[in-house]
């Protein structure tokens, strides 16, 4: 035996706990925009991380090269290479015996991925220092001794990208 009501009014829902839904979804779409905002953030610092200590690596790599003597340069040089370019051309290696063998750096040079215009070369994105460059004055020179995001934005840890 079913018991029916006779106010006659249909059951649903009220406009109350329809807005208190549509609060509950909205908030929800926030949380997960900001937490995917978040990601993408940690993703591009994962990717700078990982290009700087490459091209910093392969940058002390060619400066081991020049004081194993495997690598030309003059006395007065820095030991450092020219051009980020160079460590993906290669440097000719003056102790093997037909002085043809070349040594590589790099495969590619990274992008640095808080770089946003994207006419610009690889080795463009990056700023570099020049070994005679003091921490305060950070020029290019003849030589690439170290090198930075160009990007003014500050990190997740509260540095700015450029410090790192």
């Amino acid at each position: 035996m079913t018991i029916m009501r006779k106010t006659g009014f249909k059951q649903g829902y009220t406009l109350v706990e329809l807005v208190n839904m549509v609060a509950i979804v909205s908030l929800l779409s926030s949380v997960v925009l900001l937490l995917s905002e978040l990601s993408v953030k940690q993703n591009k610092e994962c990717e700078l991380h990982l290009a700087l200590r490459e091209i910093r690596t392969a940058l002390d790599a060619y400066r081991q090269a020049v004081t194993e003597g495997r690598i030309a340069h003059s006395l007065g040089d820095s030991g450092y290479p020219p051009s980020l370019r160079s460590l993906t051309d290669g440097s000719p290696d003056i102790t093997s015996p037909d002085k043809k063998k070349m040594i590589y750096f790099l495969r590619h040079i990274p992008r640095d991925p808080m770089f946003d215009d994207s006419t610009k070369a690889n080795e463009e994105t990056w700023g570099k220092l020049r070994y005679t460059s003091s921490a305060d004055s950070q020029t290019e020179g003849d030589d690439v001794f170290d090198v930075y995001s160009q990007s003014l934005v500050v990190g997740l840890n509260g540095i700015q990208y450029r410090n790192w």
